[in-house]
C-alpha cells in the first residue's frame, strides 16, 4: 500500500526500534511507496511512513534492497556532499562515505553483510540516519 510521507520532524528525530518478522507489511509498504516516488526518490525509511521501525528501502540500479535492522560495520573515503529528502524542505549540506560496509537481515531475517559503494552507499547512510532520528 503506498503511504503518505510524514513531514514531522518531531516525528522524525526520534530513534527506530528493531524489526521483527511481524513487520514484514511495513516493508511491502515501503517498497510500494517508493515505487510510487520513483521518478523523485531513491530510498525510504520506515519512519517516513509512519513507522518507528529499523528497516529501509534503496534503489541499487533498479534494484531495489529491504533491510531490516541495519548497521555500518565500517566506512572509508568520507566526503562532504547535498542531500534532499521526501520529508524535509530543501537540500542539505552533509558528510557521508564513499565506501561502507553494512550488517542487516533480509525479508527471511536472515543476516547479510555487504559493502557497498558510491551512491547506493549514500542512499544507505541517509536512510539510516533516519532510523537513527537523525534529521540532516
Amino acid at each position: 500500500m503506498v503511504r503518505e510521507i510524514v513531514k514531522d520532524e518531531n516525528f522524525l528525530s526520534q530513534k527506530s526500534a528493531p524489526a521483527t518478522i511481524n513487520d514484514l507489511n511495513i516493508a511491502q509498504d515501503l517498497f510500494d511507496t517508493l515505487a510510487e516516488n520513483a521518478n523523485h526518490c531513491v530510498g525510504l525509511a520506515a519512519n517516513m511512513i509512519g513507522e518507528l521501525k529499523r528497516i529501509i528501502i534503496v534503489d541499487d540500479n533498479d534494484n531495489y534492497i529491504v533491510m531490516f535492522n541495519p548497521q555500518i560495520l565500517k566506512c572509508s573515503q568520507p566526503f562532504k556532499t547535498e542531500e534532499a529528502c521526501l520529508s524535509l524542505i530543501g537540500v542539505r549540506p552533509t558528510k557521508r562515505y564513499r565506501t561502507i560496509k553494512v550488517e542487516y537481515e533480509n525479508e527471511k531475517f536472515q543476516k547479510r553483510v555487504k559493502t557497498f559503494k558510491d551512491f547506493t552507499a549514500q542512499i544507505i547512510q541517509h536512510e539510516i540516519d533516519h532510523c537513527n532520528g537523525i534529521i540532516i
